[in-house]
Parts: structure tokens; C-alpha cells; sequence
């Protein structure tokens, strides 16, 4: 891509009286995609006296056929296109009479120098120097499922309970959408599969990256389409207990404007239960709780933009809409029996039935603009973005005391609780790129500025009164407001067997938050700087080796510096702590990239070193257990990591990844309790078999073993998904039969045990659905 310099032609005409005056001829031709054999319309076309000559004798753009008409005076010239998108065409003509260059072919431009891929047919995984990418639509397992379900699927990644994400045995993960920090990363549920186009899971970012989050980065970019005309596609699913999703896509693009939407509709149900068992040794306590619950949330996804091409330049406005309504009942039956000091078995049951109606409402907005310079990949990039989410959650509980079964004559106690979380982003970010013969060198300012306000309130059922009374020692309101400013530059360069990038980012943060019952504040404010190392060197066409190193913060989220309790179960209480300091992280990776054909296998090294390791730790104190976050003195973890996609033959492939690693958590500054250690390890297979009559069957498994916290462990977990699919009308339109969990053994578990008390759970959700989908793509 060429600047046009227009205003520098209109001066050379105004300037040349004669031109009018001198003889002319007309040079012809078509532009065609050398691909698709199709004409290209709006193509900038001009004529220079040499190769490096900036301002054009001529110029003019393609009808919607491709073809062009150029005047010009007899001599030799050098004729250039140029169309985003595409290599600039470039060939030297002769005019001395009315010439016509017949068809001339454009070639696309789809090469990335920062990847290191397999250019093979839909391949679900690729590898890249700095992790994988994937690319959900050719994986059958994420048809009618979530970007949830996506990562579950992917390598080196496990998806807790709750929905949290860990990365290589790490719960810290810097989550992107389109690139940017957007307060919808709060409910990946909610994101549906046939949104995303790709993920890239990146473990050791540069100095380009934020340095949050001590596993990595996850960016999530959305579909905006970007092939001329008009392109589209439609897909609805059904499945187990009436679950529902359907939605559509589509975007038209020129020359000039590319315009997108998307919308998808998607109603979830959901049954599930819970069970525990803590021992308190000393006191001979014993604590039963079992849980069930069901949950129903229909939700609404809808994202759209458009891109405006000029000249060498590109803006481009970006939005996404979310809006859920979760209904969920959660009915906790407990049994609480002692030994009393006579020797006497003491018991105590109690049930609490919650119901929850929670309004999810989110909106991310983003304007980003572009200009190419005169060399290609000289860039300046300009973005301005804001996220709001808007959480509000009613509670109705009833409690039913001396009693396992809750029926309306054993209602001895009602609260409520409403919870109103408003939190809104604001990016502003501006990035430079000024390439050169063996390199390049890119700089950018970013500002990333966070406000979060959430207000509790927690209401009783006073007798006295008839009415519901709040209770101030348990209602709170939170502010959370951040300010993390940053520069960075990153100097890189590209030999024939050895490339390599130098980054340094320095990041400014500043942390408030104010607990407005306590009339408590708490400031914070640091400067750190974050140095990155990448490098690759080429033994040959088919194999790579490479190194990084990243320097990496993680600060404490808001809900864990929130010091006031969750109450929800009034045995079991979660809370805050204010006085958390971010952990510091040291990341290295030692990779080996082998690339063919049709297959591609990358094996990873990876060693993290994190000082003031964040983590949950649990007491007991009078027959209640409390968790809370605290900052441990360190942690350690090692492992090996293998990837490998390949296409057999014609009709089988294979993808998978295998992680290995050790964790070392070393909380002996609290008490020699929160020490542990353990080996860990999860593998991801997916196979694909291409059947007769146009049949494609899917097998994936996913196996977590179980992997040390400072306390405890998490238990195995493991299942299989099938998916049968079948294409028609050229492949254009499919229809898609999946059992989800076949076996029914996918479940969480966990073990806690300390010199004082011991602590097991295990929970299990309906997992074993099946669904059935049907696409149409146009």
C-alpha cells in the first residue's frame, strides 16, 4: 500500500498550463484476483515517472469490473496498484501510441510475520512464536456452545467450576476482546462460539502487551468479515432440557466501507449439585452440606462495526451489546453434628433456599483509526474504547432451621440482598511501527483508567414489624477505581536464520478504593518496568527454536480487596482482604517449532517464578470456616508443554496438547500449613474423520489431573465429546448432531486438610446434553 499523494498532483496540474496541449494516449487494463479470477472494483491505479518517484503523473481508481483508463504523454513509466488487502502491483510500460495491458492479476497479501504457521486446509490450532492460535469454527465441539466451551477445548487452558480460567496450572490471565480490556470479559458464558473468529493465546507477551496477569494473555477477536461483497450465514441450535441458541451474521464490503453485524440469542438450562464434608479435629465437629440447584438464563449478543478506507488510511468503529436475565435456585440442606464435652452427640440441621434474579447489561464501544505510510508495515495506530456492564441481582432466602425439609410450615427466617455492580472501562491507546530492511521498531503510549461500584444491601425479616429491616454490619458499598498508564517500545530484527525482539514497558498504577460503612480508604501507587525478550532461530525450512522471557505483575482484582463477607452460606463465609500487595512474576520459555505441510509440532519448556503468590486460604474460628486471599511468600512451576496438529491423510486428523508441570506453593510466612507441592498434568485430544456421503465425525477428550493449591488439591476431572456432521448445497449449509460429556463423568472435586481441620467437595453440573445444529453460510 502506496501514499497517494493528490494534493501534490492537483498543484502539478494547476502549475503546467501545457498539459492541456500535449499529445496523450490511453493505457488500459483489468485488475483481477489471481485467486478467484474475479474483477477487482475501486482499485487506485497510478503512473510515475520511476520506481521511488512520490508524486504520480496520473492516477484514477477501477470501475466495479476492474477495469481502468489512464491519459498519459508518450515515455516510459512505471504503473502501480494498490488495494488493501493485496501486494502492490508494480510494472514498467512503454506509451507511445494507445496501449491496452489486457488482465493484470492481484496477488492477497495474508502474510504475518510474527506467525510461524502451517498453511494447510482448516487447521483448529496453529502454532506462533508466542503461543497458539484458534480458530473455533473448525472445531465441531464448539458448535452451539460459548467461548467457554472453546477454551475448554483448548490446549494448555482448564475452565474451573465457576468459570475461571487457568493457563499452564495459573489463574491469572490478562483476558482481551478484539485486542482491548472490556468489562465483558466478566461473563464469558455469555459470549457465544459462532461470535468468535479467533483466540490467541499468547503465554509470554512482549512489552506490547499489558503486563497484568501472571498466566498470559487470551485475546478474544470477534467476526467483522472482510471479503468484498456480501457475505453471511445463520445457525440455530436445540438441545437437552429445551436449551435454545440462534443467530446470524452478516457484512457487505468495497473499496471504500466494510459493514458488519452480528446478533445471537441464546436460552441455557441448567440443573446441578453440591456436596461437602469439613472435620474440625479438636472440637469432633462434622459439617454436611449438600446443595442442588437449577438455573435458567436467556441472554442476548449483538456485535457490529464498520471500516472506512481512504487514501492509505483506515477508521473503524467496533460495538458490542450484551443482555442476560439469570434466574437461579440454590437449596443448601446442612448437618452439623458434634461430640459435646459430656460425651453426648449433639446435632443441628438447617436448609437455605436462594432465589436469585440477576440483570446482566454490558456495552463496548471503540473507535480506532489507522494510516499507513509511504513503506509497507509503517503504521501509527490510535484507539479510543469504553466498556460498561451493569450487574443487578436480587436475593430471596428463606431459612428453615432444626429442620432437613423446607416446606412453608418450616420457614423460620427470611432475608434479602440486592447487589448493583456498575463497571465501566475507559482505553485510550496509540501504537507506532517504523519498519526496516532487517526489522523494526514499534513504540506506543496506553491508559487504561477503571471505576467499580458495587453496593450490597442485606435485609431481615423483622417479626416486630412485618417488614424487611437492613442490616448495616452486613450491607456495604465498595469503590474500586484504577489508573494504569504505560509506554513501551520494542526493537526487533530479522536475519535470514535469526530473529529476535527487545521490549521494555514501564507501567504507572494507581489504585483507590473506599468502603463507604467504614468511612475506610485505601491508596496505593507504583511504578514498574517490565522487560521482554523474544527470539527464534531458523535451523531450516521445517524447524525453529526458540526463547522468551517476560517480566510480569498481577494485581489484586476488587472483589478480593472487598473485606466485607458473602454470607450466602452463613457456615462457610468468603471475604475480602484490603492489605493485598500484586504478585510479581518472572516467566521463561525454551520452544522448539517443527513445521510440514500438513502437520506442525510445537514442544514448550516454560519455568514462572512468582514472589507474593495470591491464593485463597481457609480458617476456621468457632465452627465457621473463612477463606479469603493473602499473599504468600512465593511459588514455583516448571513443566513441558507439547502441541501437535496433523492431517494423516484425506480423511483423518489429529490435534492435541499435552502440559506437564510442577507447582511449588510456599506460604510458611502465614503457616507451615499453606506449604505444598505437587506434579499435575492435562491433555487435549480432538480427532477428525472425513466418513463417505459427505459425514464428519469429531471425537474430543479432555483429562486435568489433579494439581496442588496451598491447602490442598483439586481432583481429576475428565470427559469426551462426539459430534457428527453433514454438509450440503456445496458445503454452504451443514447440520450438526453433538453429545456433550458421553460417559457423564465430567465433575469438580477437592480436598483441603490442615493440622486443625479437613475439608472435601465435590460438584457435579448436567453435563451429559445433546444438541443439534443447524448453518447455512451465503
Amino acid at each position: 500500500m502506496k501514499l497517494h499523494y493528490k494534493f501534490l498532483l492537483i498543484l502539478a496540474l494547476i502549475a503546467s498550463p501545457l498539459i492541456g496541449l500535449a499529445q496523450t494516449f490511453e493505457l488500459t487494463g483489468t485488475l483481477r484476483d489471481q485467486e478467484r479470477n474475479e474483477g477487482l472494483g475501486f482499485v487506485q491505479v497510478a503512473l510515475f515517472e520511476t520506481e521511488n518517484s512520490a508524486t504520480p503523473i496520473t492516477y484514477s481508481d477501477t470501475d466495479v469490473q476492474g477495469q481502468f483508463v489512464l491519459q498519459a504523454e508518450p515515455g516510459d513509466y512505471v504503473l502501480k496498484a494498490f488495494f488493501i488487502g493485496y501486494k502492490d502491483l508494480v510494472k514498467d510500460v512503454q506509451v507511445n501510441a494507445d496501449v491496452s495491458l489486457g488482465e493484470l492479476t492481484m496477488v492477497s497479501d495474508v502474510a504475518k510475520l510474527e506467525e510461524v504457521v502451517v498453511q494447510t486446509t482448516k487447521m483448529p490450532v496453529r502454532s506462533s512464536l508466542e503461543g497458539i492460535i484458534i480458530s473455533p469454527e473448525n472445531n465441531l465441539a464448539n458448535v452451539g456452545g460459548t467461548l467457554l466451551d472453546i477454551l475448554r477445548n483448548t490446549p494448555s487452558i482448564s475452565v474451573s467450576e465457576d468459570g475461571s480460567i487457568s493457563l499452564r496450572g495459573s489463574n491469572g490471565t490478562n483476558i482481551l476482546i478484539n485486542g482491548r480490556n472490556s468489562s465483558l470479559t466478566q461473563n464469558l458464558d455469555q459470549l457465544p462460539a459462532s461470535a468468535v473468529e479467533e483466540i490467541k493465546i499468547i503465554n509470554n507477551p512482549n512489552a506490547r502487551y499489558d503486563a497484568a496477569a501472571e498466566g498470559g494473555v487470551i485475546d478474544i477477536v470477534l467476526k467483522k468479515g472482510q471479503d468484498l461483497g456480501t457475505h453471511g450465514g445463520v445457525e440455530a441450535t436445540y438441545g437437552t432440557r429445551g436449551r435454545t441458541s440462534m443467530g446470524g451474521r452478516i457484512n457487505h464490503r468495497n473499496a471504500r466501507f466494510n459493514v458488519f453485524g452480528g446478533y445471537n440469542y441464546r436460552n441455557w438450562k441448567s440443573i446441578g449439585e453440591r456436596s461437602s464434608i469439613r472435620e474440625i479435629f479438636e472440637d469432633q465437629e462434622k459439617l454436611d452440606q449438600n446443595t442442588i440447584s437449577s438455573e435458567r438464563e436467556p441472554s442476548h449478543n449483538l456485535n457490529y462495526g464498520a471500516d472506512y478506507y481512504f487514501g492509505n488510511n483506515v477508521l473503524s468503529y467496533e460495538g458490542v451489546y450484551q443482555y442476560g436475565h439469570q434466574f437461579q435456585t440454590n437449596t443448601l440442606f446442612s448437618e452439623l453434628t458434634s461430640l459435646a464435652t459430656s460425651g453426648s452427640e449433639e446435632s443441628f440441621d438447617y436448609v437455605r433456599r436462594n432465589n436469585e434474579d440477576e440483570i446482566d447489561e454490558g456495552l463496548d464501544n471503540a473507535l480506532i483509526f489507522e494510516h499507513n505510510f509511504k513503506n509497507k508495515g509503517h503504521l501509527l495506530r490510535a484507539t479510543a474504547s469504553h466498556s460498561y456492564r451493569n450487574q443487578y441481582k436480587t436475593q430471596n432466602i428463606g431459612i428453615f432451621t432444626n429442620t432437613l425439609n423446607p416446606s412453608p410450615e418450616n420457614l423460620t427466617g427470611e432475608e434479602q440482598a440486592f447487589t448493583d455492580e456498575v463497571r465501566n472501562i475507559t482505553v485510550l491507546q496509540a501504537d507506532y511501527i517504523q519498519p526496516w530492511e532487517t526489522g523494526k521498531f514499534e513504540t506506543g503510549l496506553k491508559s487504561n483508567i477503571r471505576k467499580f461500584d458495587n453496593d450490597y444491601r442485606y435485609l431481615r425479616y423483622m417479626e416486630t414489624s412485618d417488614s424487611f429491616v437492613e442490616d448495616p454490619a452486613v450491607s456495604n458499598q465498595f469503590l474500586y477505581k484504577d489508573q494504569i498508564h504505560a509506554g513501551y517500545a520494542i526493537f526487533s530484527s530479522k536475519k535470514e536464520k535469526f530473529e529476535y525482539a527487545l521490549g521494555l514497558r514501564g507501567e504507572y498504577t494507581q489504585v483507590d478504593t473506599y468502603l463507604k460503612n467504614t468511612d475506610e480508604a485505601n491508596n496505593q501507587r507504583y511504578f514498574n518496568l517490565f522487560p521482554s525478550v523474544q527470539g527464534m532461530y531458523n535451523l531450516n525450512e521445517n524447524h525453529s527454536l526458540k526463547v522468551t522471557y517476560s517480566r510480569r505483575i498481577d494485581r489484586p482484582t476488587s472483589w478480593r480487596l472487598n473485606p466485607f463477607p458473602d454470607i450466602t452460606d452463613s457456615l462457610n463465609i468468603r471475604r475480602g482482604n484490603p492489605d493485598l500487595e500484586p504478585e510479581m512474576i518472572n516467566s521463561f520459555e525454551l520452544g522448539h517449532l517443527a513445521n510440514f505441510e500438513k502437520s506442525s509440532f510445537t514442544t514448550n519448556l516454560f519455568y514462572r517464578q512468582v514472589n507474593g503468590q495470591l491464593d485463597f486460604i481457609t480458617i476456621v474460628e468457632n465452627g465457621i470456616s473463612y477463606s479469603q486471599p493473602s499473599n504468600l511468600l512465593s511459588s514455583q512451576s516448571y513443566g513441558m508443554e507439547f502441541i501437535g496438529i496433523s492431517e494423516v491423510n484425506s480423511w483423518y486428523s489429529v490435534n492435541g496438547g499435552l502440559t506437564l508441570f510442577r507447582i511449588a506453593v510456599d506460604g510458611s510466612n502465614i503457616s507451615e500449613d499453606f506449604t505444598n507441592s505437587g506434579f499435575s498434568w492435562n491433555a487435549k485430544l480432538t480427532q477428525d474423520f472425513k466418513l463417505p456421503l459427505g459425514i464428519n465425525l469429531q471425537l474430543v477428550a479432555n483429562y486435568d489431573s489433579p494439581e496442588v493449591e496451598a491447602q490442598g488439591r483439586d481432583l481429576a476431572q475428565y470427559y469426551m465429546d462426539a459430534s457428527v456432521q453433514k454438509s450440503f448445497i456445496e458445503d454452504k449449509a451443514s447440520i450438526l448432531f453433538s453429545l456433550r460429556d458421553v460417559f457423564n463423568t465430567r465433575r469438580f472435586a477437592g480436598q483441603t486438610l490442615t493440622n486443625t481441620f479437613s475439608q472435601e467437595f465435590r460438584a457435579k453440573r448436567e453435563t451429559r446434553i445433546f444438541l443439534i445444529t443447524a448453518r447455512y453460510n451465503f
